[in-house]
């Protein structure tokens, strides 16, 4: 096979031929026996005539196919001559060709001795020097234009081994492109003459080898079954892969993979001898434009919508191409062992397709389609619905003379074999649908515009209405304003006048006091002095107040003069908190000396067998051990002590210590000792210090319990608890740490402490709280994310909490922050406790009217309302209810989409 294909790439170096485009037609060719020339010798094609043409009856039948009608197509045979190889050079170097080619007149002659020879016609004769392109134009061109067209399509090469047909179909061609076969080539026209965005070609590569069916893409698959399809009698292998091509460089490479997996093995006639039949299916789906869709926005008619448009056709055509194994002699090859068998199945099941195409060429009324895989794989390819040609590769040996009329008499037979051509067309359902989506888009978006151009009108018919209410009322509001201020100058003159005739009778009264008797005069006289009287008391009343206001102000003014005046010895509370930190520090002094004192005791009664030793391996035995050892530890060696040891710089020690200290801390009459004896620190102290994750781990899981304590909450947040579990979450990657921190975050967002709220919960953010527990669902880990999701509903119920008192307003910092789509997306999850804990959080973040709009731009409003119907508990549900009615936000849009809950 190498030494064939060798000769054949350095003739067709020097050969240049024309475009034989369209050399094969589909129409039979009009020879007769009257054309040819007299001879006793002589063998020509002839035409079968109507009465002994085999028609047989088509596998493709109705279904899928558009058309009724078939197209009559003989099985189409041309023939290749190899060029003599280094071997047969030498020794065959005395005798002449046993083959002579007329390719001017299609016809080959085969000598029986030096005066007698046998002369064929095939419908193309190829000679020694034609090159690969010409030999791809004249036999697989055409071939291929059908496939594209919507027809079943062959190429298969016939012939002794070592005659080149893997040279002239599977030729890769990557050193000289001019040497590519009819499998490259084919490819690269069919890429050529689709379009990428409607067509579509998907590949499967097999090998038949002793009588089963191998994936030479995925050698594991090496049993592939044989599917009939009972209705339409087309031939499949579901079990084959498929791969779908998305270029030529992709096709080459699958060729490669193939090829790799392709048995082969070194016989006497072939270095490279194919053991096994190679087939690549070649599945092309090709859509055939229909009339585009008319669709009118203003003509809504459904006759109007069916009459104007009809759905894409698609064609689907499927190219098949065999490399058969070659036919050989055991005695000239030389195999033996399991190549004899092999050698056994390559000649049976070429004798068996052998057998069918004498049976349909003499129009038998049975053809042993069965009696072999390979015929059952190559039904549709003679006596089908496929157009087929046939190349079949001979050598001009004459040492293998029988063998190369055995293959000559094979393609001779061929000829006769008469196919039924059908297209096979069907609807693109697929693209209508996906036509009818875009329309359905585009008049979804219409149909929103007219709304928002809807909503845009009323909204400004409502704005003019409001704008004239409020000129309205202004216009009311300055009538009012100067009928006022006219009532008031009315009045004002009312009293001037009133002051003046007074004023008038007042002067009258005293002209005429005298004269007119004294009775008057000393009423008014009394009247005036009473008068004087009560405004005397009046003003000493109001001295009186003044006197005493100063009086106090200048108290006040003192005593703040003393207390900011510490040399007079006013200064007594700043004082006093001077001196209480001081004992504070002294305090603290010596419980550090304490500390020293004891980490000295531990180390010498680690040293002696006889104390209470408290050692590393004790530690490690009590938490190994029983669990009631590792609980009333701190009974026998005393919690100062135990705490004393998360301190100690060696790993393990300080690990033992932490669990015991953890699990101590899961107690609740545990937990206040712990924080009184300062664990709570040497904890947080841990996290800082520590890079051991398992460390932080059991840490984080102590604090965790700590922190159900609301009294101890202020206090992890006081030592700067809160970045440092952050900063834990940021860097830890295990589950159960993420899962033992994002608890501890969890345990801090539920502080019920209104007081609280405002310093703990703006910390919470402020200090990456929050972020770090909605970091934590990257993990994806479900009891991650059910901490996770529980810490989000304890910070949302606090929320709402101090959103009904008063104590809290503005959006919630969860929305703030982000966390709302993913609240949104895992309201439904399969996890129960997930589910509800998100369920929860919703329907607290709904609680508070300024997250309403928030919540229905992300799709909470949804998730509302199934909370409402299908929530299995009864609370959340009936939560979810009430929300939903008593918030004018929520009622409003639930009116507007028509939702009633």
């Amino acid at each position: 096979m190498a030494s064939s294909s060798n000769i054949y790439r350095n003739n067709n170096n020097n050969n240049n031929n024309n475009n034989y485009r369209n050399a094969i037609k589909i129409e039979r060719a009009p020879a007769s026996s009257s054309n040819l020339r007299a001879s006793s010798s002589f063998k020509s094609k002839l035409t079968p005539s109507s009465s002994n043409v085999r028609r047989s009856t088509p596998a493709f039948i109705g279904g899928s196919s558009r058309h009724d009608d078939s197209v009559s197509g003989r099985v189409r045979v041309a023939v290749r001559l190899r060029p003599r190889n280094a071997e047969e050079s030498v020794a065959d170097a005395d005798f002449a060709d046993c083959v002579e080619l007329q390719p001017e007149v299609k016809r080959l002659k085969l000598r029986k001795n030096n005066w007698d020879s046998d002369t064929y016609e095939f419908d193309e004769v190829l000679t020694e020097f034609a090159s690969q392109k010409r030999v791809y134009e004249v036999v697989a061109k055409p071939v291929v234009e059908s496939v594209l067209e919507g027809y079943n399509g062959t190429v298969m090469a016939y012939g002794q081994t070592g005659t080149g047909k893997t040279f002239t179909l599977g030729r890769l061609g990557d050193e000289d492109t001019s040497a590519r076969g009819i499998m490259v080539r084919a490819m690269e026209d069919i890429l050529e003459n689709i379009s990428p965005e409607t067509d579509s070609v998907s590949v499967s590569y097999l090998q038949l080898y002793m009588e089963s069916i191998h994936d030479l893409l995925n050698p594991v698959n090496d049993n592939i079954s044989i599917v009939e399809d009972p209705k339409t009698g087309d031939v499949s292998l579901p079990g084959a892969t498929l791969v779908e091509i998305g270029g030529q460089q992709s096709f080459m490479e699958l060729l490669r993979i193939g090829e790799a997996h392709r048995i082969a093995a070194n016989t006497k006639l072939n270095t490279e001898s194919s053991r096994s039949h190679a087939i690549l299916m070649v599945h092309v789906k090709k859509s055939v434009g229909g009339k585009e869709a008319d669709f009118s926005c203003d003509n809504d008619s459904s006759s109007h919508f069916g009459s104007n448009y009809d759905p894409p056709m698609l064609r689907k055509g499927k190219l098949v191409v065999v490399d058969l194994a070659g036919s050989e002699r055991i005695h000239k090859s030389g195999s033996e062992g399991h190549m004899l068998e092999e050698a056994k199945s390559i000649n049976l099941s070429l004798s068996a397709l052998g057998k069918c195409i004498n049976a349909l060429a003499e129009n038998s009324a049975h053809v042993p389609v069965r009696d072999s895989k390979l015929t059952r794989l190559l039904r549709d390819s003679f006596g089908g619905t496929a157009r087929t040609s046939l190349i079949v590769t001979i050598g001009p040996s004459p040492r293998h003379r029988a063998e190369t009329s055995s293959t000559i008499s094979f393609g001779q037979r061929a000829m006769k074999v008469e196919n039924m051509l059908r297209i096979k067309e069907e609807f693109d359902y697929k693209s209508l649908s996906r036509r009818l989506e875009i329309q359905l888009d585009k008049l979804m978006a219409d149909n929103e515009r007219q709304q928002k151009a809807f909503d845009y009108e009323v909204d400004r018919i409502k704005s003019e209405a409001q704008d004239r209410i409020s000129e309205v009322e202004t216009n009311c509001a300055e009538a009012l304003e100067r009928e006022k201020r006219k009532c008031q100058m009315d009045y004002m003159e009312s009293i001037k006048e009133l002051e003046e005739k007074w004023m008038s009778n007042y002067q009258k009264i005293g002209k005429n006091g005298f004269t007119n008797g004294t009775t008057s005069r000393e009423g008014n006289v009394g009247f005036d002095r009473a008068e004087i009287i009560e405004l005397r008391n009046l003003l000493q009343n109001e001295s009186s107040m003044r006197k005493a206001a100063e009086e106090e102000i200048a108290n006040l003014k003192s005593q703040l003069h003393q207390f900011t005046n510490p040399g007079a010895g006013g200064n007594s509370c700043i004082l006093e908190l001077h001196k209480m930190l001081e004992e504070e520090t002294h305090k603290r002094k010596r419980l550090e000396e304490e500390v020293l004192v004891l980490q000295s005791q531990l180390s010498q009664q680690t040293l002696e067998a006889g104390q209470s030793q408290v050692t590393h391996s004790q530690f490690r035995d009590g938490y190994d051990g029983e669990g009631a050892l590792m609980t009333n530890l701190h009974e026998q060696v005393g919690l100062q002590k135990i705490l004393s040891l998360l301190e100690s710089e060696d790993p393990n020690i300080c690990m033992h210590a932490v669990k015991v200290v953890a699990n101590l801390a899961a107690e609740e009459d545990n937990q206040e000792r712990i924080v009184k004896a300062g664990g709570l620190t040497s904890l947080l102290m841990l996290l800082r210090n520590f890079d051991d994750e398992t460390i932080c781990r059991v840490a984080a899981g102590a604090i965790a319990n700590l922190a159900m304590n609301e009294a101890n909450q202020e206090i992890i947040m006081a030592e700067g608890g809160i970045s440092l579990l952050a900063m834990t979450a940021g860097d830890a990657e295990d589950p159960q740490t993420l899962r033992m921190v994002a608890g501890a975050i969890a345990n801090l967002c539920g502080n019920g402490i209104l007081d609280c709220y405002h310093r703990l919960q703006m910390r919470l953010r402020s200090e990456g709280g929050i972020k770090a527990l909605l970091g934590m669902v990257r993990c994806r880990h479900p009891d991650v994310l059910c901490q996770v999701a529980r810490g989000i509903a304890n910070f949302a119920k606090c929320e709402s909490r101090a959103s009904a008192q008063g104590s809290r307003r503005g959006r919630s910092l969860l929305i703030e922050d982000g966390a709302l789509s993913w609240i949104v997306q895992n309201a439904n999850s399969e996890s129960s406790h997930i589910r509800r804990h998100t369920e929860l959080a919703l329907c607290h973040l709904a609680q508070h009217e300024v997250n309403a709009k928030d919540m229905i731009s992300g799709g909470a409003l949804w998730e509302l309302v199934r909370i409402s119907r299908d929530c299995s508990r009864d609370d959340i549900r009936s939560l979810a209810r009430s929300t939903l009615t008593s918030s004018p936000t929520f009622y409003a849009e639930m009116r507007r989409l028509r939702i009633e809950v």
